[in-house]
């Protein structure tokens, strides 16, 4: 195919003052949902070109597209990014080939997701596979001449895979729809289970036929490769020799459900028995990493069973001795996704830090840890010869690619555009941090937002948003579903809490509110709201409203029970209602077991400490209820049971039900349709 010149928005020569002048309004929730979205940032191996994947949304059909595009970043804006997958296509998950020549990416164009390949400055592009399933991800071993497959089979079928899309048929045309089931997971985030298992193929490339089949990998290991619902590539890796793959697994047995002990096993690439190399830690390891030499293994690991928000540490396996050794035992910070410099001698890491989510380099002799990138949140980043790419948003920005020196000392190169240069019209709610002594006079910190239309001396009702987790944050981010933005758009102050819980403060900080869900959280809320109210004068007391969803959906709830004064409305989405019924019909057990001291059967006080439904007497604040029907992780019962208790309370409450969301709602109408009726809901009871 011939390339087509860009015509992406990017009026990075704009000054962003003169943006602000022209602005005639604040963010509206159609102006964000319909935003362009740039992501996958992927640089050639000599780091001289990048591709990144643009997402559009189509209004009118409700779905959204992706292509892709590459930049050269020698020439710089001399060649503007130019749209490099075949037009037409929907495409994802690009990976240059080791001599940067090739451009590999997945499509659906054929009807099923398989793997393709065109030339790395345009071209036509190849089919490479013909499986009878879908593949749902790959990785290129390190000299190109294998690709590791993820694949979604049944374990039976083993290397089959004309059995797995048999079975799938058969299910298809049977006549009856019941299930038996003997273990659970029986469902998991939105999604019944159906028997497969994600599991880890591989193949030989550069042959003239499409490949049909493949070896598999992880016969031995009975889970999922990667994990269900959220794992990603980082599950698995290559040697550098390509004998042998990585992988992150838990077992699928009955215990999964209240299991958080993922293991790194070694496999063989030619399908040879399996490894358990962390056998001895019952806790999550995760996202291996092999060293130049294929000697020593890089992960990540907890500590306690059980705890999904305990503090990821970086870790060294020796792979001949099996001795392992922390890198940064000190540094009190839970590590994400980890990648290795290019000398061997640091990882690369981002971790969550006092409201913000730096890029950090992690000496691998000494364990000091170095702040690269701050100012908001990174998101995927990658290196490749001199450069550095990577992915940061704000609270004003959207995801922006920027591209840099590997030590982030050049200048950054603004590559794509934020949310303010594609939404020039659009003025946005200047913010800043606060922190008060919270519970056990610790320091908290939180966020205000001003209005967008501000005005020094004037009141403005206020949003006072709840985030969820619990162990999670409302930090200097961007996000489509709880913006800040789109409530100073309709011309509120916003007020964020990062509560004992919260992550970016020390593990300690996070580990305050298991088995204290109501009590040590709701007093940072309540003396958080109280300094911010003293701090700015701008925030209406008198008119507030509190949101929240998840956890911030349970506290919501416990607000209306036990901290209702200051709130002229309430909105709790897919919130905890009835703690002790949720402790049963969640899908991952072991979060409720972990936050409530045990099952709901052995420990049925933990679960009614902390439990709204036994405080529906005192509820009196308007609420809007909303729920999403496949949502597996906060029952959809939790919301209609809340609904009920109101309703029947003579409480002014409304329902907003989605029987086709989940836990988020995420199709681009439906998302409208939630703020519209937010927004409606606190302009009917704080005005604006």
């Amino acid at each position: 195919m011939n390339l087509r010149p860009a015509l992406l928005s990017l009026a990075l020569a704009l000054a962003l003052p003169a943006a602000a002048a022209a602005a005639t309004h604040g963010l509206n929730p159609q102006d964000m949902i319909y935003l362009d979205r740039y992501s996958s940032p992927t640089l050639s191996p000599d780091g001289r070109v990048l591709v990144f994947a643009k997402r559009v949304v189509d209004k009118d059909t409700n779905k959204s597209a992706t292509t892709l595009w590459v930049r050269n970043l020698v020439t710089r804006d001399n060649a503007p990014p130019m749209q490099v997958s075949p037009q037409g296509w929907n495409v994802n998950s690009p990976a240059f080939a080791p001599d940067g020549k090739t451009l590999y990416f997945l499509s659906a164009k054929s009807g099923s997701m398989q793997l393709y390949a065109m030339p790395a400055l345009g071209g036509a592009a190849k089919r490479l596979t013909d499986f009878a399933v879908d593949v749902d991800g790959y990785k290129l071993s390190p000299d190109g001449k294998q690709v590791a497959l993820a694949l979604a089979v049944f374990p039976e079928c083993k290397a089959d895979l004309a059995c797995t899309k048999k079975q799938l048929d058969a299910i298809e045309a049977r006549k009856h729809t019941g299930v038996l089931f003997d273990h659970m997971f029986i469902r998991h985030w939105d999604t019944w289970a159906d028997g497969r298992l994600n599991r880890v193929f591989a193949a030989k490339l550069g042959g003239d036929a499409m490949l049909t089949s493949a070896t598999l990998l992880s016969g031995d290991i009975h889970g999922d490769i990667p994990s269900k619902p959220f794992g990603d590539l980082s599950d698995f890796a290559w040697s550098p020799d390509g004998k042998t793959v990585a992988m992150s697994v838990r077992q699928s047995n009955r215990e999964e459900p209240w299991s958080t002990n993922f293991d790194i096993w070694l496999v063989n690439a030619d399908g040879g028995k399996a490894r358990n190399l962390t056998a001895d830690n019952k806790a999550w390891d995760a996202g291996p990493v092999f060293s130049k030499d294929g000697r020593t293994l890089y992960y990540r690991a907890m500590k306690r069973p059980g705890f999904e928000a305990d503090r990821f540490g970086l870790m060294a396996l020796d792979l001949a001795s099996g001795k392992r050794r922390e890198l940064a035992p000190g540094w009190d910070r839970s590590a994400d996704g980890i990648a290795l410099s290019a000398d061997g001698k640091q990882l690369y890491t981002t971790a969550e830090d006092m409201g913000q989510r730096p890029l950090f380099a992690v000496d691998i002799a000494t364990g000091k840890p170095t702040r690269l990138l701050g100012d908001g949140t990174v998101g995927a980043f990658e290196f490749a010869g001199p450069t550095l790419v990577f992915a940061r948003n704000s609270m004003r920005t959207g995801d922006v690619l920027y591209a840099t020196s590997t030590d982030a000392k050049a200048p950054l190169r603004q590559l794509t555009p934020s949310a303010a240069d594609m939404l020039p019209d659009v003025a946005w709610g200047a913010y800043e941090q606060f922190s008060f002594k919270g519970w056990n006079d610790d320091t908290v910190h939180g966020y205000v937002v001003k209005p967008w239309n501000f005005e020094p001396g004037k009141k403005y009702p206020v949003a006072f948003l709840i985030h969820g987790g619990p162990q999670g944050s409302f930090g200097d981010g961007w996000s489509y579903r709880w913006n800040p933005q789109t409530y100073a758009g309709q011309g509120y102050a916003v007020v964020m809490i990062d509560f004992h819980g919260s992550t970016g403060y020390g593990q300690a900080f996070t580990d305050a509110i298991s088995r204290h869900w109501g009590d040590r959280p709701l007093e940072d809320l309540q003396k958080g709201w109280a300094a911010a109210q003293q701090k700015y004068a701008f925030l209406d007391g008198d008119k507030a409203c509190a949101l929240g969803a998840s956890y911030g959906g349970f506290m919501v709830n416990w607000i209306a029970g036990n901290w209702n004064q200051p709130w002229k409305c309430l909105v709790s989405h897919d919130g905890v209602f009835e703690n002790q019924a949720m402790g049963y019909a969640t899908e991952e057990l072991w979060f409720s077991e972990w936050e409530n001291g045990g099952t709901p059967y052995d420990n049925p006080a933990g679960y009614q400490t902390f439990n709204p439904a036994n405080h529906v007497a005192n509820f009196k604040v308007p609420m809007l209820v909303i729920h999403g029907q496949q949502d597996f992780r906060i029952p959809a019962e939790q919301g209609i049971a809340l609904f009920s208790a109101l309703q029947r309370k003579g409480v002014e409450s409304k329902f907003l039900y989605f029987p086709d969301e989940n836990h988020w709602v995420l199709k681009p109408q439906n998302s409208v349709q939630w703020h519209d009726t937010v927004n409606a809901w606190l302009k009917q009871h704080i005005g604006q």
